[in-house]
C-alpha cells in the first residue's frame, strides 16, 4: 500500500510546471510510545495550562500566544493576528537555482521528504528534470510555503523520483568555526598517520541503514515485553574500562583489534623500543 501524501502541489521551473506530492521520508510511529498514568489508579492522565498567579487552569478559548519583552512584560499575540501573517500557499515548489552536489553542507539539513509525479500528467517533464539534474551532478535550491510557513528545501534525484530535504535557516544553524577554533593545529607523526591509515582501511564498509541499532527502542521494547510475560529482564554488562598508556599504544590495540596487525614500521618500532627496555633494565 502506497504511503499517503504530506503534500500535493506543482514543482516549478521556469515556465515549466508538473503537478508532485510530497512524502515523509522519516517517521517516528514504529518507536515504543508511551502515556502518562496516575501510579495510583492506573488511569491516563492529562495535560492543562494553569495561571502562574492564580493557579487556576485556564480553558483553550481563553489562552493566546506571548512575546516575552522583558520585565515581565508581554506582547500580545491574537490568533487571527498570526494567522494574518502567514503567506498563503500557492502549492507551488519553485526551483531557484542549481547547485553542485558537494557544495551542500549538511548541517543544514532538516527533515527529509520524497517527490514524485501525482499521476501521467507531466510525468515525462519530471523525468526530464530528475535526469538532467543526475547527469550534471546538481541538486536544486527551491522554496514552497509548507505547513504554513516559507521553507527552503534542496532537492536531489534519487532512483525514479526527487528526495528533498527541508533546510535549517542560517540563524538557526551554529558555525563549525565557534566550536572548532579553540582546537590546536598539532603535527601528527608518520607513524600515527600509518597505523591511523591501515585501522580506517581494515574498518571500511558500505553504507547501510539496515545495520543501525536503535539500542534504547529495542531494549524498551524487551522490557515491555519482559514485563507482559511476568519475567525478569537481564540488564545489560557495562563495557570494561581499559588503560591507555599513551596514544601511540591505542593506535596500535586499534589495529590489531581491527583484524591483523599494525603495520611493519609500527611494529619494527615496537619491538626495537621493547629490546631497549630490557637493555636498560638489564643493565
Amino acid at each position: 500500500m502506497a504511503p499517503r501524501a504530506t503534500w500535493k502541489g506543482y514543482l516549478k521551473i521556469s515556465e515549466l510546471t508538473v503537478p508532485v506530492a510530497l512524502y515523509a521520508g522519516a517517521t517516528t510511529s514504529q518507536r515504543v510510545s508511551f502515556h502518562v498514568l496516575n501510579r495510583k489508579t492506573g488511569n491516563r492522565v492529562h495535560r492543562e495550562y494553569i495561571d502562574e498567579e492564580t493557579e487556576e487552569p485556564v480553558e483553550r478559548d481563553a489562552q493566546v500566544k506571548g512575546y516575552d519583552a522583558g520585565d515581565d512584560r508581554y506582547v500580545v499575540l491574537e490568533p487571527e493576528e498570526i494567522a494574518e501573517t502567514i503567506p498563503e500557499s500557492d502549492k507551488t515548489i519553485r526551483i531557484e537555482a542549481f547547485l553542485p552536489l558537494d557544495e551542500v553542507d549538511t548541517a543544514y539539513f532538516d527533515r527529509p521528504y520524497y517527490i514524485a509525479p501525482t499521476g501521467p500528467v507531466g510525468a515525462d517533464s519530471f523525468a526530464v528534470i530528475r535526469e538532467g539534474m543526475r547527469r550534471k551532478k546538481v541538486a536544486a535550491f527551491a522554496r514552497a510555503v509548507l505547513f504554513r510557513r516559507v521553507r527552503p528545501l534542496l532537492l536531489r534525484p534519487d532512483g525514479p523520483g526527487l528526495v528533498a530535504n527541508t533546510l535549517n535557516f542560517d540563524y538557526e544553524v551554529r558555525p563549525a568555526e565557534t566550536v572548532f577554533e579553540d582546537l590546536p593545529d598539532l603535527k601528527i607523526e608518520s607513524e600515527m598517520l600509518d597505523l591511523a591509515r591501515y585501522i580506517i582501511e581494515t574498518k571500511q564498509g558500505d553504507f547501510d541503514p539496515c545495520a543501525f541499532d536503535d539500542r534504547y527502542d529495542q531494549a524498551l521494547a524487551e522490557l515491555v515485553k519482559a514485563k507482559l510475560e511476568g519475567r525478569e529482564i537481564e540488564l545489560p554488562k557495562p563495557p570494561k574500562e581499559t588503560k591507555v598508556v599513551n596514544l601511540m599504544d591505542a593506535l596500535r590495540r586499534s589495529a590489531e583489534a581491527s583484524g591483523g596487525k599494525a603495520p611493519k614500521k609500527a611494529r619494527a618500532d615496537k619491538t626495537k623500543k621493547t629490546a631497549s627496555a630490557r637493555r636498560r633494565k638489564a643493565g
